[in-house]
């Protein structure tokens, strides 16, 4: 098996965003697969460039040379821009000496949102969150999260009104698996890995139910509203009660489908050409894809309120298939 690591640089790395921290944006699947795809490109022919002309190191990483999204992306030799570290396979290669934000870890405040994906058996996720935020922790140079957020497979918070949302939402997702994923975010509470925690898409019955049980509360609840004002009333009084801030989001529930993968690795008009099919006469790398995760990260500049540092990591893993 091999475990893929896919990241996006920083997307901000044309300077820091003018968007407040509630601003609005993309919705996060659409820029995630439209900031990996743009990566890829650049990787190709920054590291394609690189070799041909013998220098030994990229400068940044990152999606700052004004890569068009969508295009497609040069025939380059997999080994030229990805790289192997034992099982695991990092498209692209990541430049680490040139990661790290600009001034010192104090000046930012750090937001991390690890969105579990639906393929992942709830014992894996231990690994998986460990493994996402010590990429994250490498990539900014920072040991400290202000807030991580949780993001539930299963779970979401949409409807024809807020208040049939909220009726939905308490028929979702699996107390008992959250709750025991959830102790893993209060171990690293406890460890001081992150300072504050949070959940999204969590209705009031969800979230009343996983307060009375959980040994840390969560101080967050993000959820996806059409209208910010429209917050059913059971909610805003439970939030309230227990100290807890509502934020509206516009965050995908399925963020990273095996689809859209396979879409974006395989050998189509926009794909990376890393994965064997049909269009490429099977050369590439053979088998199953299963997306197990992404998380996404952010660096406020304090002082400022805006975004210096935002980009995606997300994990999956490539199963050979016996039968083929």
């Amino acid at each position: 098996m091999t475990k893929l690591v896919l990241s996006t640089g920083n997307v901000m790395s044309s300077g820091p965003s003018i968007i407040r921290k509630s601003g609005s944006g993309n919705r996060s699947n659409l820029e995630l697969v439209n900031s990996l795809r743009d990566n890829f490109s650049e990787a190709k022919r920054d590291y394609a460039a690189q070799q041909k002309n013998g220098v030994s190191d990229l400068s940044a990483n990152g999606n700052g040379n004004g890569v068009e999204s969508g295009v497609s992306t040069p025939p380059t030799s997999l080994d030229i821009w990805t790289e192997r570290d034992g099982e695991h396979l990092y498209i692209p290669k990541i430049n680490w000496r040139a990661a790290g934000l600009r001034d010192e870890a104090a000046q930012y405040e750090i937001t991390v949102k690890l969105f579990l994906l639906p393929q992942t058996p709830v014992a894996q996720r231990e690994r998986h969150i460990h493994h996402a935020l010590s990429l994250v922790s490498k990539e900014l140079g920072v040991q400290t999260i202000d807030l991580l957020v949780v993001a539930y497979p299963g779970i979401s918070f949409e409807g024809t009104c807020e208040w049939e949302a909220d009726k939905k939402n308490a028929q979702q997702g699996n107390l008992e698996e959250e709750l025991a994923t959830w102790a893993i975010f209060e171990n690293l509470h406890n460890q001081g890995v992150a300072k504050k925690l949070g959940v999204s898409e969590f209705g009031s019955e969800k979230l009343s139910a996983f307060i009375k049980l959980a040994s840390i509360p969560p101080v967050v609840d993000q959820i996806n509203l059409h209208d910010c004002c429209n917050v059913p009333p059971p909610l805003k009084q439970l939030a309230e009660t227990n100290g807890i801030e509502l934020n509206v989001h516009r965050d995908c529930t399925d963020i990273l489908p095996p689809g859209t993968l396979r879409e974006l690795l395989g050998s189509g008009l926009q794909g990376a050409n890393v994965l064997a099919d049909s269009d490429n006469d099977g050369v590439g790398l053979q088998g199953n894809i299963l997306p197990q995760w992404v998380a996404r990260y952010m660096a406020f500049v304090r002082d400022r309120g805006v975004i210096e540092n935002k980009g995606y990591f997300a994990g999956a893993e490539l199963v050979q298939d016996h039968c083929a």
